[in-house]
């Protein structure tokens, strides 16, 4: 007999106890087995309840003998969550690694346009769909791959979706047309969601909840940053006339090699359903004993329905839950206007300030700047979250929520009212990087307070701010460059400060009336009262 981590008796044969202990998991009964990563958003009722097992359920003509569930045990080291400090930070710097390969492709490519244009015989507008395309494989594509990641795990989707982006460079660099570009555009950011998406899960994985601030906050710099990185290199390789816009590719391509090198050394699996699935089989096979089961194999269901409901899910979050709806709005707006940015700041500084090229992307720093200064903001914000959760709750996380609300209609004001030749071009500098401060701090805010908001079904949750949000950037390239041309910049980034003014309630009624708001909703409300 061997005894499960509860004290109680098992009816496993000693036979295979030694297997099961040098695996490091532990017998458990149905009723006592729990496993954190079963996926609530395809059995709202398991995050909430438990099944029991009954003998008109487990009887169909004779009664079956009751699985040999197992999980893992306390301190086992296969345990993502027990690897040590330095595998974990190993894991999450290359997970960050392809954050930031994939953030700065998707801006990079713009600083090739003039040579590409005129190479291709293309226009302006035709290249600006290979920006918004690629936004849009970042929006769509997490819908499905989110259900692979539950199937197969996290590590065969970085080396398979690595493998593939990597492919899209030379693509892209080798062709001969505009259409093969955005084609390759829509394909390499479909790969490049992995790098945005799935670290956060990776992150999620390893790190618990009182650790995994810092990790995060990393993420979301390089998230953010990233994008104001790609342009900095990629305008002085532009410059060059015997490298242009084929040789933006290529360098990138090797920047991709070389984490593709790393990756397999590196990265582990971090999912610990996958994990106990795959402990599971390899005991069965050793034992003989088919009733030895993780609990997600009983509970997951077909590949198929996982991904109609992981397609379907986001928007029902997005169009039913007020707190994602707004959330929603707000953060999708402020990327689409990212979005905007990294298409007009070329045109602004090159036609305002006659920057050539390369320096125009050194101005791309401001997004890097932006987002350090959001870093810090954010250990401050995490302070006050610490000090208010007590009576806060999940609203603590909106402080410096409500101060970015105002920062960010300020941080457009102040570049569209810049945009005159006789104004220094550092204030147009100044305003880019207060509106991505703001913009930092809404991205995080996002993530903490849905996460908090929602529990299990934060995945969902998260999963329909991040459609509108890539959806809006897929959207707003293709208005912003007739919009400076027949409003001018400051009309054109006036009207943007506007829209960013009206939203600005937005914090703050989530801030004093949160609770209000997510007593009415069926799914926060269930883990307000788990937490009650």
């Amino acid at each position: 007999m061997l005894s499960t981590a509860d004290g109680e008796k098992s009816t496993t044969p000693t036979l295979f106890s030694q297997e099961i202990a040098e695996e490091g998991v532990v017998v458990k009964s149905l009723k006592d087995v729990r496993e954190p990563s079963l996926d609530p958003r395809r059995f709202s009722h398991i995050a909430f309840k438990r099944h029991e097992t009954t003998d008109s359920s487990a009887e169909k003509g004779k009664k079956r003998q009751e699985p040999i569930y197992i999980e893992f045990a306390p301190g086992a080291p296969h345990n993502p969550v027990n690897f040590s400090l330095r595998k974990k930070w190993a894991i999450t710097s290359i997970a960050c690694f392809a954050t930031l390969i994939s953030s700065s492709t998707s801006s990079a490519y713009n600083m090739g346009f003039a040579s590409m244009t005129r190479d291709l015989n293309a226009t302006n507008f035709q290249a600006s769909i290979g920006l918004s395309v690629y936004a849009l494989g970042f929006g769509i594509v997490p819908l499905v791959t989110a259900s692979f990641s539950e199937e197969f795990g996290r590590q065969p989707l970085y080396i398979v979706s690595g493998i593939v982006f990597l492919l899209m460079y030379m693509m892209i660099a080798l062709s001969k047309n505009i259409q093969t570009v955005i084609l390759a555009r829509l394909i390499q950011g479909a790969c490049g969601s992995t790098g945005a998406t799935m670290v956060g899960g990776t992150i999620a994985d390893i790190w618990t909840p009182r650790e995994r601030g810092l990790p995060m906050s990393i993420f979301s710099v390089i998230a953010l940053g990233g994008t104001g990185l790609g342009p900095v290199f990629a305008g002085w390789i532009e410059m060059n006339p015997k490298l242009e816009w084929r040789w933006i590719q290529w360098i990138q391509m090797i920047i991709c090699a070389l984490f593709l090198v790393l990756l397999p050394f590196v990265m582990r699996e971090t999912r610990s359903s996958v994990l106990l699935m795959r402990i599971a089989r390899k005991l069965r096979k050793e034992t003989g004993n088919h009733h030895i089961r993780a609990r997600v194999e009983d509970e997951r269901a077909k590949l198929s329905t996982l991904i109609w409901i992981s397609c379907t899910r986001p928007v029902h979050f997005m169009l039913t839950e007020m707190v994602v709806l707004s959330f929603s709005i707000w953060i999708g707006f402020a990327w689409g206007v990212v979005y905007c940015l990294v298409e007009s700041v070329s045109g602004a500084f090159s036609n305002l300030h006659h920057f050539s090229i390369g320096f125009t992307g050194l101005i791309f720093l401001t997004m890097v700047i932006g987002s350090f200064i959001g870093f810090v903001s954010n250990i401050l914000q995490e302070k006050l979250y610490q000090k208010n959760f007590p009576t806060r709750g999940p609203e603590a996380r909106l402080y410096f929520a409500c101060f970015a609300g105002i920062l960010l209609p300020v941080g457009m004001f102040i570049y569209a009212w810049s945009s005159f030749e006789r104004i220094p071009w550092i204030a147009l500098a100044i305003g880019i990087t207060l509106f991505v401060w703001a913009v930092f701090i809404i991205y995080v805010a996002v993530f903490t307070y849905l996460a908090d908001c929602y529990g299990p079904f934060t995945s969902s949750a998260l999963a329909g701010q991040s459609l509108a949000r890539n959806l809006s950037a897929t959207a707003f390239p293709f208005f912003t460059t007739q919009m400076s041309q027949r409003l001018d910049y400051k009309w054109a980034n006036t009207l943007f400060g506007c829209l960013a003014a009206l939203m600005i309630p937005i914090p703050f009624v989530l801030f004093f009336y949160g609770p209000t708001i997510r007593s009415r909703s069926k799914f926060s409300s269930a883990v307000m009262k788990l937490q009650q």
